[in-house]
């Protein structure tokens, strides 16, 4: 992942008058009342199209998580993995796929974009990984219930929970601008290149950096690149490289 670095903010202050209340649980209410079902339908249905992503480059390896993107076993993923994998130094590096039940592919990358830091890697027909439905150009609402699914530190079919926090936000991440999703949903490394989706199980973007402060961590500040963005961008390498 990408980080933002951010000085820690002066300590907030209760005034002395400040006083605290605690509400009274209902004991009608269930305790078994689980999680949404539409977050748990979306989980299932998003899981078996994401993939973690290693790009071994001898020297070094990078690892991330990515999807598929369409029925021809094209798999989108950030371009600053490949990137660091390549920057091993010893020759091109070697990209595998892992598909969800554990079987590895050796992948093509088709093409790189570092400007949108999107990349496309392709995977033979016998993966037949299912490929994610993308969400409509401009759908995407400030507090709508969102999921992070991907491979953090190398834990694939992780899925995180969290809401649409702010859409066009504009976030300098390395030398690029980008208008970006924010979201509170826990993102951690290895996450990078996978899908935010929404509660219809929709990509509304690919997870691409998070906020820190004094680089201490995730402080709930994630960010996504747009699904329109990333589908235009994909479109015009898979067009370029096959």
């Amino acid at each position: 992942l990408f980080f933002l670095m951010m000085r820690r903010p002066p300590r907030s202050t209760l005034f002395p008058s400040t006083t605290l209340f605690r509400s009274v649980p209902d004991p009608t209410a269930s305790a078994s009342a689980g999680p949404p079902p539409d977050l748990v339908a979306a989980a299932a249905q998003v899981v078996p199209g994401v993939v973690s992503v290693v790009v071994d480059g001898g020297s070094r390896t990078a690892t991330g998580s990515g999807f598929a993107l369409d029925d021809q076993q094209h798999v989108v993923t950030n371009d600053h993995i490949v990137a660091r994998g390549e920057a091993g130094g010893r020759g091109p590096a070697a990209v595998t796929v892992e598909a969800p039940d554990g079987r590895q592919f050796a992948a093509e990358v088709v093409g790189r974009d570092p400007g949108s830091d999107i990349a496309v890697l392709r995977v033979p027909p016998s993966a037949n990984l299912a490929p994610l439905p993308l969400a409509k150009p401009g759908a995407t609402r400030v507090g709508e219930p969102v999921l992070a699914v991907g491979s953090p530190l190398g834990l694939s079919g992780t899925v995180t929970a969290g809401i649409v926090s702010a859409v066009d936000r504009e976030v300098r991440l390395g030398n690029n601008r980008h208008t970006a999703v924010q979201t509170d949903a826990s993102i951690n490394p290895g996450n990078s290149g996978g899908p935010l989706v929404n509660a219809r199980g929709e990509v509304i973007g690919v997870n691409t950096a998070i906020a820190t402060i004094d680089g201490n961590g995730s402080i709930g500040i994630g960010f996504a690149i747009p699904i329109e963005q990333v589908q235009q961008v994909a479109d015009t390498i898979i067009g370029k490289g096959g």
